[in-house]
């Protein structure tokens, strides 16, 4: 669904260096940062085109949690930024995120309006104990009158927090004389001699469409999760399965490189470890369980973790429950064995016993795909053992086999880790006590997993104003990055900070982006 075209009556094929349409702003991608400058460029009077390649919006904003990253000090929120990026950030861009991230609940209250929806902040401090980590608080959706995600957002599954947020952004959408068109697939930047970007080459509905823009085009169309090439030039790590949007393949990161663009932040990306359906009509990865993520320093109580991870080999090679799993997750993975050109650790396995197998789903399907096919994981697990998403055995040494484990090695593993257990703590890898579990009530289960990409970090260097810029620090001409499509986040992610990102950037761009209509 989408809301309702306007002006649609755009020509067909031009010739070469004519345009079919003109805007004064293009917007490439209707997720939450596409939304946000589509929503900013029209409220600042310019005529908007909002494109999305797929036949709906949402992209991966929608399959988000849905906690918005706030800050009540902007000054803390920044020396927080520098440390857990590694100042690979130049400070003027980490200074503006910061004091609007302070500016947030202020424009979500703006939003609001459109649908009568509420939401709550309440604190909640940055994954790390770096300085100012205290400052930072969650804003959540509660409530949007007559709201049902699965009716409105059918192509959806997984959450409740993304579908909620992007309602609001889809209802302010709609609201406005934006031109909203799916099915419309950027395929290049247009430039003129001077090298700066006047507009885009589109494919609309299998009929190619240029359009120009006098003030800019926006690149809110994500990473390149799908796009296995691109992860092959810039990870080590392979295969990484993703658990996004089919439509994020890099489009805005080929084309902004097209016209110089330089690039930053692209070997991180948000991920933790996953399940693959044997059924070859689940395309997309079935994320872990997520449990609740802790600061060092504050760590959890009573959370119970159900499995130990193993690599190929059966022996244990990390703290499972590290303080973002599901940020970080796959780093211990990424292990070149040189010696045998193997990633020992991919796939892992995890291991499991009865006890764990009935405290919760071990998996979670989410995604954004008209076209996928819908996975509900059981509450129980039994579902996956009998369609053999995972394995199960009355010993650890026969459900190593099933698993391509050694029997001797993983039988070994068990019992350390179930020693550690009753000792009430991990001396190999130091996991949080009240998260230990021992593995000793049959019958024993297992699975593989593979590293798991949410969304990517990398894309487009951008400054403090959203303009993409070139090697030499020089901005380009029309050309804006907001969003996931060259991201902040250099070293550590912070829970929420990419969708207080999308708003954040996108209404910069989109701002900035009209300004220069008005400047013309």
């Amino acid at each position: 669904m989408s809301p309702s075209n306007k002006n649609e009556n755009h020509s067909t094929d031009s010739p070469s260096g004519e345009f079919d349409e003109t805007f004064d702003v293009v917007v490439i991608g209707f997720g939450f940062a596409g939304g946000a400058a589509a929503i900013a460029a029209a409220d600042a009077g310019a005529r908007v085109l909002l494109a999305e390649k797929l036949s709906h919006p949402g992209g991966i904003s929608i399959t988000a949690g849905g906690g918005v990253r706030v800050a009540e000090d902007a000054e803390k929120a920044f020396t927080y930024l520098q440390q857990t990026n590694d100042h690979r950030t130049p400070d003027d861009v980490l200074e503006v995120f910061a004091r609007r991230m302070t500016e947030l609940p202020a424009y979500f209250t703006e939003l609001c309006r459109i649908n009568g929806a509420e939401f709550s902040v309440r604190p909640r401090h940055g994954n790390y104990p770096y300085p100012g980590y205290e400052t930072f608080g969650y804003l959540e959706i509660e409530d949007i009158p007559g709201f049902d995600p699965l009716v409105e957002f059918p192509h959806t599954r997984g959450r409740k927090g993304g579908p909620s947020v992007f309602k609001i952004v889809y209802d302010n959408v709609a609201s406005r004389s934006i031109d909203v068109r799916c099915d419309c697939a950027a395929e290049r930047l247009i430039t003129d001699a001077s090298g700066s970007v006047t507009g885009v080459q589109f494919r609309h509905k299998d009929r190619p469409l240029r359009v120009k823009s006098r003030g800019g085009v926006i690149l809110a169309c994500g990473g390149f999760e799908g796009a296995p090439d691109m992860q092959k030039q810039f990870w080590q790590l392979q295969p990484v399965l993703s658990a996004a949007s089919p439509g994020n393949t890099g489009d805005g990161i080929r084309m902004a490189v097209s016209v110089g663009a330089d690039l930053w932040h692209m070997w991180h990306f948000h991920g933790a470890y996953g399940f693959r359906h044997p059924d070859p009509g689940y395309e997309g990865a079935i994320r872990m369980k997520r449990l609740p993520d802790w600061t060092p320093g504050d760590e959890p109580t009573n959370v119970e973790m159900s499995w130990i991870t193993v690599d190929r080999h059966g022996k244990r090679f990390s703290n499972e429950y590290v303080p973002y799993a599901q940020d970080t997750g796959w780093r211990d993975m990424d292990l070149l064995n040189t010696a045998t050109q193997n990633f020992d650790r991919v796939p892992a396995c995890i291991i499991v016993d009865d006890v764990g197998r009935r405290l919760y789903p071990l998996g979670q399907f989410v995604y954004n795909d008209r076209h996928a096919v819908p996975y509900d994981w059981s509450d129980d697990n039994l579902r996956e053992i009998e369609n053999g998403i995972l394995k199960t055995a009355d010993t650890i040494e026969k459900l190593a086999v099933k698993l391509d484990l050694d029997p001797k090695a993983l039988n070994e593993t068990v019992e350390r880790w179930n020693r550690f257990c009753d000792m009430g703590q991990d001396n190999d890898f130091d996991r949080p006590p009240t998260s230990m579990m021992p593995i000793k009530e049959p019958p024993f289960v297992g699975g593989k997993v593979w590293p798991v990409v949410s969304n990517t970090q990398g894309g487009p260097v951008h400054d403090a104003s959203q303009r993409i810029l070139n090697p030499f620090g020089t901005p380009i001409p029309g050309l804006y990055g907001a969003g996931e499509c060259g991201s902040i986040w250099g070293f550590l992610y912070m829970a929420g900070g990419n969708l207080s990102e999308c708003f954040i950037g996108g209404e910069i761009a989109g701002r900035e982006a009209a300004a220069r209509v008005s400047a013309d």
